[in-house]
């Protein structure tokens, strides 16, 4: 997945690309990408957590999601919270 694709995509859009690729959704992660689903930046808000938030958590929860969509799809998360 090219990186320039990756970031016009709103969070939403990578939610479900992450939903798609990553099988067995490690259970810590499923409700940061349950949240993530619902949010279009990292600049909106879930309830009282920031989408900055959300999205940190849900990286911190994905290291047993490998492969190449992952390593792309995780660099762009990186990238809007840093």
């Amino acid at each position: 997945m090219p990186p320039q694709e990756l970031k016009s995509m709103s969070l939403n859009k990578l939610a479900t690309i992450i939903r798609e690729n990553w099988k067995n959704v490690y259970f810590g992660a499923v409700p940061y990408l349950q949240a993530m689903r619902d949010l279009n930046s990292v600049d909106d808000d879930y309830g009282m957590d920031s989408g900055k938030s959300i999205v940190r958590y849900f990286l911190a929860n994905a290291s047993t999601w490998r492969g190449e969509v992952a390593k792309a799809v995780k660099t762009e998360l990186k990238r809007r919270v840093n």
